[in-house]
């Protein structure tokens, strides 16, 4: 996997200013907005949340300062409220890791299971992991089935011993001081009406993730292009182009769609071909109807998932 990155600043001011941005709407919906409409604030709020994890993605992959702690800083206060930084950036990074992509135990974000763990589930269990395998199920309910699962394994990993998870919730404890701060003092917005926002964010966000890696016999046909270029495309940092992003993981999102024009027939060619070209496109093939099954469809004929 090649780590092309090009001349580094020590600055990465297009993602610097997004930052600023960011923080600047957040601000602008819980308060402004909120005290004209709660509904409004809720919109352009969770607007903020969404972009706010598309940038700690471009932090944790060392952006836009060559520190990574003055980096992380720019994201510490927990804005998003659910999901601890340090937790993203640790099972993110080991994602990164292609060979394992989309097996139900090694691969942190894949949305499979193990089919004999999905012939073991109860029928609600099941009936409710089919409906987040369509588009409409995983942005109302997504974010909630992500939620417990996480944070159930987050729990027996502590109950286990696990100090480095500890201490990421307790440094999202910390984070979160500023932004309850900021709710009690200056917001014109109700706490149920900020989760919602929070809520809100993490939907968007499935959008996203929905499919961007599908089972595949060969590692390098598992990870999507999606050619969008409107407002999902910028509120995802262009990690749609996600071979791109896989392939190249250090080179920041702003460059993504140049390096992407220059060589698509090398990153089609490099995923067999696993592209859509608009998120439009994928409403239509995927809201009502599931992209895929949610017992993983090698593992079953193999017992593992191929790793090459």
């Amino acid at each position: 996997m090649s780590r092309l990155r090009g001349p580094s600043p020590s600055i990465e001011w297009p993602t610097l200013g997004l930052v600023g941005l960011c923080y600047a709407t957040w601000a602008v919906g819980t308060t402004l907005v909120a005290g004209w409409s709660v509904a409004a604030g809720i919109l352009v709020t969770g607007l903020a949340l969404a972009l706010h994890s598309s940038l700690s993605h471009e932090v944790l992959h060392g952006h836009p300062f060559r520190s990574r702690r003055l980096s992380e800083a720019l994201v510490f206060p927990a804005v998003g409220l659910f999901v601890p930084y340090i937790r993203f950036r640790d099972t993110h990074l080991a994602h990164h890791e292609d060979s394992i992509l989309t097996d139900p135990y090694d691969d942190p974000e894949s949305n499979y299971l193990d089919p004999d763990v999905w012939d073991r589930l109860a029928w609600p269990v099941r009936a409710i992991l089919k409906i987040n395998n369509t588009l409409l199920g995983r942005i109302v309910i997504g974010p909630a089935v992500g939620l417990v699962s996480f944070v159930a394994g987050d729990i027996r990993l502590i109950r286990a011993g696990s100090r480095r998870v500890m201490a990421a919730w307790a440094w999202h404890a910390l984070g979160l001081v500023p932004v309850g701060v900021w709710l009690a003092a200056v917001a014109q917005m109700p706490l149920w009406a900020y989760v919602a926002a929070a809520y809100m964010g993490m939907s968007l966000l499935k959008i996203r993730t929905f499919l961007e890696h599908q089972a595949h016999e060969k590692a390098r046909g598992r990870t999507v292009i999606i050619e969008d270029r409107g407002p999902l495309a910028l509120l995802f940092l262009n990690n749609n182009l996600h071979v791109v992003h896989h392939m190249h993981p250090a080179v920041p999102w702003y460059r993504l769609r140049r390096l992407y024009a220059a060589n698509r027939a090398r990153y089609l060619a490099r995923n067999e071909g696993y592209v859509y070209r608009s998120y439009a496109e994928i409403f239509r093939r995927y809201l009502w109807a599931p992209k895929d099954p949610v017992p993983h469809p090698i593992w079953r004929r193999r017992g593992t998932v191929t790793r090459g």
